[in-house]
């Protein structure tokens, strides 16, 4: 039985993926999962709850080239993770340019891709 809620499928990430907070050029943590309306991020230090943020990050397609995403994300929960001093955030996306959201679905539904 699936008991999956999201409404967009969640590709793990598998590999170093930087996020930056664009408001203050540090990297607040590294992505988990990705899909075209949220994000799981595993951070260093717990954020401000229910706030907004300015992020950045860089993925590969599926040909090799880097591209920058950037967008406007809101905390919607935090966690801790089982690690000390680490914890779980999730967001979900309130403003992205749609080339960056095509480019995020298309990189989530490639070939090979691995779910949440």
């Amino acid at each position: 039985m699936n008991t999956e809620y999201r409404r967009a499928k969640r590709r793990k990430v598998g590999f170093d993926v930087d996020v930056t907070d664009t408001m203050t050029g540090h990297v607040i943590g590294k992505l988990s999962n990705l899909s075209e309306t949220g994000m799981l991020l595993i951070l260093g230090e717990a954020l401000t709850s229910d706030a907004l943020f300015q992020l950045r990050f860089t993925l590969k397609d599926g040909e090799g080239n880097s591209r920058a995403v950037e967008l406007g994300a809101h905390e919607l929960w935090s966690d801790e993770a089982a690690a000390p001093g680490q914890v779980w955030t999730g967001f979900r996306f309130i403003d992205m340019a749609p080339e960056d959201v095509a480019f995020i679905r298309g990189w989530v539904d490639a070939p090979g891709s691995q779910y949440v």
